[in-house]
């Protein structure tokens, strides 16, 4: 089998790349990233592309039909990929996000790629009171990051047949400690407060829920969506991916972090403007047609591996919402350095 990995050298790819070499160990994986993250490895013991054995760095911008001859199957992770930086580059995210997902699945189809795995967001829910959403609910995309997943949702659902099977799975927010570690996720952040200073600064009223979903967990979700037959949910399925028991409102997370971290002090800030992104999610679809692929990882799994990590990385940036550890920083650094265009292409 062949794999194509759209987005490898980012927060989620390493996990990605661990899942599929343990499940597919003879075959062939396929990296293609635009490297803006490579040089962000945290604690890695090797550099994660090792444990593939193709990678290109591309514009998924300027993908050619020819690069996907004889791929069997097809994960898209890449993406601008949170909403602060599809708020600062939002014509870029519509771009990158939307229509070159959109171009990609169209290739792959042409090319005779069988699955089509795309990584889309419960954040499309946007703000959504009352009971659990479930997949056919309303939809309220507050950001563009939203936007451009629900966009490509609907930009790839025509293109499904029996013999291209695309499994869009909505993740919960992504937690987890990674070789590629970002800090700009919630609980990663209150994680990192803790470990550098002892201190958690919640920056909403702590009220706002969110799902959430561990990386080995995602992983796993990507791994059931390449191997999909379509009579299991249908030639096309946007599916939520994560698990009932991880729907927190932030301040829960907060108190759950300060608990494995002693001496940990909350602060709320009760002047905040409400987070109008709250919403929890009903996963149940997703236990359904994926039994043997649900998340494993619990939370307090998730907050430990985290604070190890750190610890053992000898983290103590008090600073670090300012630093690379957030990835619109890093887009930034790079653009100050005239190494990015307005495009977020690479200056030659």
């Amino acid at each position: 089998m062949k794999i194509l990995i759209t987005g490898n050298m980012g927060y989620i790819g390493p996990c990605v790349i661990d899942q599929l070499r343990g499940t597919y160990p003879d075959s062939t994986l396929i990296g293609l990233d635009m490297g803006y993250f490579a040089h962000c490895l945290t604690g890695a013991g090797c550099l994660p592309e090792s444990r593939i054995d193709i990678q290109y760095f591309l514009d998924i911008r300027k993908v050619e039909a020819d690069m996907l001859k004889g791929i069997d199957a097809v994960i898209h992770l890449s993406a601008i990929s949170n909403d602060p930086m599809g708020n600062a580059y939002e014509a870029v995210t519509t771009d990158i996000n939307y229509q070159s997902s959109v171009r990609l699945a169209q290739l792959a189809k042409e090319a005779g790629v069988n699955h089509f795995v795309f990584a889309s967001s419960c954040s499309v829910y946007g703000c959504a009171e009352g009971a659990p959403r479930k997949e056919g609910d309303d939809l309220n995309p507050l950001t563009a990051y939203a936007r451009s997943k629900i966009n490509t949702e609907k930009g790839i659902e025509e293109l499904a047949s029996d013999d291209f099977v695309v499994t869009c799975l909505r993740f919960a927010t992504a937690c987890g400690m990674s070789e590629r570690l970002r800090l700009d996720l919630v609980v990663n952040d209150f994680v990192a407060g803790a470990v550098a200073t002892k201190e958690i600064t919640i920056l909403s009223d702590g009220t706002p829920w969110r799902p959430l979903i561990h990386i080995h967990d995602m992983a796993r979700a990507m791994e059931w969506g390449v191997s999909r037959d379509a009579a299991n949910g249908g030639a096309f399925l946007a599916v939520n991916a994560g698990s009932d028991g991880w729907n927190y409102q932030v301040k829960e997370l907060a108190e759950a972090v300060a608990k494995q971290v002693p001496g940990t002090e909350v602060s709320i800030n009760k002047d905040a403007q409400p987070d109008k992104r709250s919403y929890q999610v009903d996963f149940s679809l997703f236990k359904s047609l994926a039994p043997n692929h649900q998340p494993q990882v619990s939370l307090e799994q998730a907050i430990a591996g985290l604070k190890s990590g750190l610890e053992k990385m000898r983290f103590e940036d008090a600073n670090f919402r300012n630093s690379s550890f957030m990835r619109l920083k890093v887009l930034a650094g790079l653009r100050e350095k005239g190494l990015l265009n307005e495009q977020l292409e690479w200056q030659r």
